[in-house]
């Protein structure tokens, strides 16, 4: 029998916990979430074509998503955190299967689309009881540490498998076939999750904050949804009024939240160095790291006329290098603390970024090899490092609302990430006619992008060491005590 946690229901106390079986179940749904964002990316003209949707619609297969997640992931906490993450995380999956039902089963773009905006609210069902369920099995010490880099190890596993599971299996059986393929292992998951699983949520529960649930929410989808459009024009009317509609109701947001008696979001979370490294650290991992290696299919087919399968496959090279890193990051946790980790993620992933300069239409798959092992390396470390910091900077008993509010900064980041790398991927411009100059001007243009995406990376590397600076200076290392020498004796 395992004693339950600070900050779990006492009635958790009598029902054993299986670490195992929990570490399976929520590394298995987080790896399913990831499979199904990423997926479309290596085939995103293909789909959009057999789905009967148009550019604008190719662009909202992967941000309904978004915005889905997004909006959702720290309500999502806040809820698991008071009513159960069990109950949360197992409706997320349920959920999760019954959207990829929708859209393997569209009759049309439309229904298709709408179907990828409600997998992005599963997502954030599953995404943000995890940790909490994760910390809830595993007492703190090396085996959390080492059950948190299991889990960070299974989000690039699924970014791993995503984009060449989404083009082999579009291109043997269809689009529908994607989708209908991640709905029934998705259920697999969910009868797991209600056997496997043990109820934890904090002892005392909080009102609901109906105020804050609707200004983040509105506030949020509106500025993803903002981004999206704009990479048509960013002048137009309604895209501007999307942008400054949601950074309007985002501030509200803040402003509710520093009023209500139980808010949401505790703002005083922020006064914590390790809590603005776990949010810092993984907007800047969505806006320099996601965002751009999500597009990055994208650019491989435009600039090497790669197919969709076979940029997949390159981006699997980063991936799945993240997942080896994932599991071995533990080792670094005797030496390193998470924030300091997130800056040395961050640091390798520039670097590794900065390699990738110099892409040409005449060039290989080869010539990225580099730069995508050294960044796979560095993301596999930033992903432990803010699975770790996720639950340490928030008190116990909120340990979901902690995982919300960090992946609800990384896919903003993501959102941001992507709008930035489509921006400055296209904005060189051919010299000539014709596709051969059109593939060089998107060489120049990817070459752009990716020193914006190093810089960014180096700039949240720094933000991540400022606060290990201040988290130093507010908690700083005791000096070991000198050993006392011992009398010497007389003969």
């Amino acid at each position: 029998m395992s004693p339950a946690p600070p900050g779990s229901a006492p009635a958790s106390a009598t029902v054993s916990v299986r670490p195992g079986a929990t570490l399976a179940v929520t590394a298995a749904a987080t790896a399913l979430v990831t499979v199904a964002y990423t997926a479309p990316t290596a085939s995103l003209a293909a789909t959009a074509q057999a789905a009967h949707l148009g550019a604008s619609g190719r662009t909202w297969i992967l941000t309904g998503t978004l915005v889905g997640i997004s909006a959702l992931l720290l309500t999502a906490g806040s809820a698991a955190d008071d009513h159960g993450r069990k109950r949360v995380f197992t409706l997320g999956v349920l959920l999760f299967a019954a959207a990829e039902a929708l859209a393997a089963l569209a009759p049309d773009g439309v229904v298709y689309l709408a179907a990828r905006v409600l997998l992005g609210v599963a997502s954030a069902a599953v995404l943000a009881p995890a940790l909490g369920l994760i910390s809830h099995a595993h007492p703190p010490g090396p085996d959390r540490i080492r059950a948190l880099g299991i889990w960070g190890a299974a989000v690039g596993l699924g970014i791993a498998v995503g984009p060449v599971y989404g083009a082999l299996v579009q291109q043997w059986a269809g689009w529908r076939a994607v989708s209908g393929g991640l709905a029934v292992v998705s259920a697999a998951v969910a009868a797991c999750a209600a056997v496997c699983l043990t109820e934890s949520r904090a002892e005392q529960p909080r009102p609901l904050d109906p105020y804050g649930v609707l200004t983040l929410t509105t506030g949020t989808s509106l500025l993803i949804a903002g981004l999206a459009e704009g990479r048509s024009g960013w002048g137009r009317p309604a895209v501007v009024a999307l942008l400054v509609g949601g950074v309007l109701l985002l501030a509200a947001f803040a402003l509710v939240e520093a009023k209500v008696r139980e808010p949401m979001l505790d703002l005083a979370l922020f006064r914590s160095p390790g809590f603005i490294a776990a949010t810092g650290g993984a907007l800047f991992t969505g806006l320099s790291l996601v965002g751009f290696m999500s597009y990055l299919p994208t650019l491989l087919q435009g600039v090497l006329g790669l197919s969709g399968l076979a940029a997949g496959g390159v981006l699997a090279l980063w991936s799945g290098l993240s997942v080896l890193s994932a599991l071995q990051a533990r080792r670094l946790a005797a030496h390193l603390s998470a924030t300091a980790q997130v800056a040395l993620g961050l640091l390798i992933c520039g670097l590794g970024e900065g390699g990738l300069y110099g892409l040409t239409p005449g060039s290989t798959w080869l010539r990225l090899a580099p730069g995508l092992a050294v960044a796979g390396i560095g993301s596999g470390v930033l992903n432990a490092a803010l699975a770790r910091l996720a639950v340490s900077s928030v008190p116990a008993h909120r340990a979901a609302m902690g995982s919300g509010a960090n992946n609800t900064s990384r896919y903003i980041g993501s959102a941001l990430g992507v709008a930035v790398t489509v921006a400055v991927a296209g904005s060189a411009r051919p010299t000539a006619p014709g596709p051969e100059a059109a593939a060089h001007a998107l060489a120049t243009g990817t070459d752009r992008a990716i020193l914006v995406a190093a810089a960014l990376c180096l700039l949240g590397a720094a933000l991540a060491l400022a606060a290990r600076t201040a988290e130093s200076r507010t908690h700083p290392t005791p000096r070991p005590t000198p050993p006392t020498r011992e009398p010497a004796t007389t003969r």
